[in-house]
């Protein structure tokens, strides 16, 4: 799988948008983690809808072709950790 395909995955627009989101909700440090994990399923959720049904995504989810778990986690996990400190820093 070449590397542009990693990096889609990573910048999967639902995926920055829900855990961007859940980590500028996030309370506490350790709910970064159930943030990035909610992004994560939902990600996979939305993005094997997308291609089950023919709509064209930057990182499809095939049964043929690689999911790239631990790259959307870690991804999810980096977004969450980013919502969390933009709002921090925003000081709300």
């Amino acid at each position: 799988m070449p590397v542009s395909v990693w990096i889609w995955a990573a910048l999967d627009p639902v995926l920055i948008a829900i855990a961007v989101t859940l980590g500028w909700r996030a309370d506490q440090k350790g709910k970064i983690f159930i943030a990035a994990i909610a992004a994560f399923a939902v990600t996979l959720l939305v993005d094997w809808a997308f291609t089950a049904i023919g709509l064209p995504t930057l990182a499809p989810i095939s049964q043929s072709g690689p999911t790239l778990f631990p790259v959307r986690a870690v991804a999810a996990l980096v977004w969450a950790a980013l919502g969390y400190g933009a709002r921090r820093l925003s000081g709300r």
